[in-house]
């Protein structure tokens, strides 16, 4: 019978895998080098490599940045758009907006699809769903064999008002299918039903943009993992939260970018709440950058205001992670008014800092943590060595001598930079949002996540670090912990006071018949499916929305007011409640539960180990003499006080001065930044 669940994590260097017993919870990692090329080869040769038998796998989880390299890169297939007539710019129009607004020469890129393979025809449905113009299906047939001519392999349908009246869009569709069946049509009125146009024709295109690339890609490794004995679906991780089947992948590609982001969130809100801690903040830093993400009670933060590309919004719900560029990699620097700085800038994984011998001579944060002695002589369980030599002269010419500094005074100015850095962004998703940090766990993991989130929580009073037991494979072990899960919407626009409970009753009954539809045709069955609803509303006369949860049955619409002023109250201290509220958009999340296997716990016996050696490092200005541990020697129960480093072959940890830790049941390692 089969009983291992594999999951693995694509990321720019490295692809993770994480292979997990369901009779014993035991965990085992792999690391293998990613192939940008082709990314199924570095999925099959860590399979390989990590000697998994196919035909006892379980369940095959995969978090893959293909749809969101496809964006970057743009390296996209050729695409069509079809518009009501009179509106095949609006992706080009957008919001009239630039990223960097005081930048007059930095121009918003081009969208995905040309001007010239956005065609229109005539129709027209007004904004209460009336019908004004039927489809003109000559103008249709018309299009449909210039783009049959053109060769382009996927089309959006994007029609004005179509989200409150699909009936025009769904017969182009139904024509393009004539002319065109082998070719995917992705419609606005079910990609993304709302009422503000640019929102829907970008989400529209971004999906099917990537559509062609992303289904190619999981078709191959289906029949690649097929043909090596695994006789289950292959589940891909999400943007939302959840995994979807590569029948879902079909109709919405565009929620695979980002997937491997999420995958961090989520194995961070798993192992908080595995310590009893609902609150918690993830900081997954790896070599390039950081990704902060926060859950408050149990739940992951959602967002629709994301994107790849800046000014082309994909919005499909997305748990919120801020990503900045601060990672082991990142370059120390003296910008033009003689201040030090850390970062966006990167070594990347070649050359990487100076300590790896690849010839960089500029200053890293990982040089910086070798001179300080933070850092040892080796990663990877030996596959990486460093040379503090090439990491001092780097730091020295990079920062000492420029700075008039010391070496040690130097590297910890470097690593001082980049805690900012970090701490800043946490509390742009936390204290922005109305939260405060010190209600929170810091779940600090990738590479170089506990090598700085003890100083992290310090800096913002977070007073307990969770350092999961493979820090450097965390996010892989997220893909092993979600759920079938899908998104479903409709517009709803009208004021709560006139809204009769009932109405509204049946407008969920509605899209709930569609979840249930979709999870009955992935093979989930009925006593697996939850299905939760959620209402987006907002004051009468605005436009920017909150979410708020809404009972399985509603009878009193003024209840899901009272929630919406007091979400209101939560995220921006203020509350308006004599004033009318609008109900903006009807959603529900519907989600079929996979199985979980439950971590290895461990018997807690208290002991104080003995470090393997000492060895000289330096906190805020003085050296000590740090007890250094193998963390594969610690067993549950294990207390230490810092200063003391912990080595492992995925990561290392740092407890400064003062601050005591403990190992628990699940062999995670809580610090208390408190001392």
């Amino acid at each position: 019978m089969a009983n291992t669940r594999v999951a693995v994590d694509v990321g720019g260097t490295f692809t993770d895998i994480c292979i997990m017993d369901e009779t014993t919870g035991a965990i085992r990692i792999e690391k293998t080098s990613s192939t940008p090329d082709d990314p199924m080869r570095a999925v099959m040769n860590g399979v390989g490599q990590a000697n998994i038998d196919l035909t006892d796998v379980s369940m095959f989880s995969h978090g893959t940045t293909v749809a969101t390299n496809a964006l970057i890169t743009r390296n996209l297939p050729r695409t069509a758009m079809v518009c009501t007539e009179g509106f095949r710019d609006v992706v080009e129009i957008r919001r009239a907006n630039k990223e960097d607004l005081w930048d007059t020469y930095k121009d918003v890129a081009k969208p995905y699809i040309r001007r010239r393979d956005r065609l229109t025809v005539r129709e027209r449905v007004d904004a209460e769903g009336r019908v004004l113009t039927p489809l003109n299906e000559d103008d249709a047939r018309r299009v449909a064999n210039v783009l049959k001519k053109r060769g382009v392999r996927s089309i959006a349908v994007c029609f004005m008002n179509s989200y409150v009246n699909p009936e025009n869009e769904k017969r182009m569709r139904d024509i393009l299918k004539e002319v065109l069946p082998d070719i995917p049509v992705s419609i606005s009125a079910e990609i993304m039903p709302e009422i503000f146009e640019h929102e829907r024709f970008s989400t529209t295109m971004a999906n099917a943009v990537v559509s062609p690339v992303v289904v190619d890609y999981v078709a191959r490794l289906s029949d690649r993992l097929a043909e090596g004995g695994y006789a289950r679906e292959l589940l891909l991780l999400h943007t939302g939260g959840g995994v979807m089947t590569p029948n879902a992948v079909r109709h919405y590609a565009a929620r695979l970018a980002g997937s491997g982001i999420a995958a961090g969130a989520i194995a961070s809100r798993f192992i908080g709440n595995l310590c009893g801690f609902p609150n918690t903040i993830g900081f997954d830093m790896g070599g390039t950058s950081t990704d902060v993400s926060l859950t408050y009670q149990g739940e992951p933060r959602i967002t629709k205001d994301w994107y790849i590309e800046y000014g082309y919004p994909i919005r499909f719900p997305s748990i919120e992670v801020l990503t900045i560029g601060a990672g082991g990699g990142s370059l120390a620097w003296q910008d033009e008014g003689g201040s030090l700085r850390n970062g966006p800038q990167s070594a990347g994984a070649y050359p990487g800092p100076a300590c790896y011998k690849n010839g960089n001579r500029t200053a890293t944060n990982t040089d910086a943590n070798v001179v300080l002695g933070r850092l040892g002589t080796s990663l990877a369980g030996g596959k990486i060595t460093l040379d503090p030599a090439l990491a001092t002269e780097a730091v020295r010419s990079t920062v000492a001598e420029p700075f008039g500094m010391e070496l040690h005074e130097a590297a910890e100015a470097i690593v001082r930079v980049a805690n900012a850095n970090m701490a800043n962004a946490v509390r742009l998703l936390s204290i922005s949002r109305g939260y405060d940090p010190r209600d929170f766990a810091l779940c600090a993991f990738g590479g170089a996540g506990a090598l700085h989130g003890a100083a992290v929580a310090r800096e913002l009073s977070i007073p307990t670090v969770i350092v999961p037991p493979n820090p450097g494979v965390t996010s892989a072990l997220g893909c092993l912990l979600v759920d079938i899960q899908h998104d479903f919407s409709d517009s709803f626009m009208k004021r709560a006071d006139q809204t009769d409970p009932a109405e509204l009753e049946a407008a969920y009954r509605k899209i709930e018949a569609e979840a249930r539809a979709q999870l009955e045709r992935e093979g989930v069955g009925e006593k697996d499916m939850v299905i939760t609803r959620s209402a987006e509303m907002m004051y009468h006369g605005q436009w920017r929305s909150l979410e708020v949860p809404v009972p399985a049955e509603i009878t009193d619409v003024q209840d899901l007011v009272d929630a919406f002023h007091a979400e209101h109250e939560r995220e921006y201290n203020y509350a308006r409640k004599e004033a009318a509220v609008s109900i903006f958009r009807v959603a529900v999340k519907a989600i079929g539960l996979v199985p979980k296997a439950e971590l290895q716990k461990h018997d807690v016996s208290p002991y104080t180990p003995d470090p393997v050696t000492r060895r000289p490092v330096w906190f805020d200005g003085t050296e000590y003499q740090a007890d250094i541990y193998e963390r594969e020697a610690l067993t549950a129960g294990a207390k230490i006080t810092g200063p003391a480093i912990i080595e492992q072959f995925d990561s290392t940890t740092v407890i400064p001065p003062a601050m005591s830790t403990e190992v628990d049941a699940y062999m995670n390692i809580l610090i208390d930044t408190k001392g």
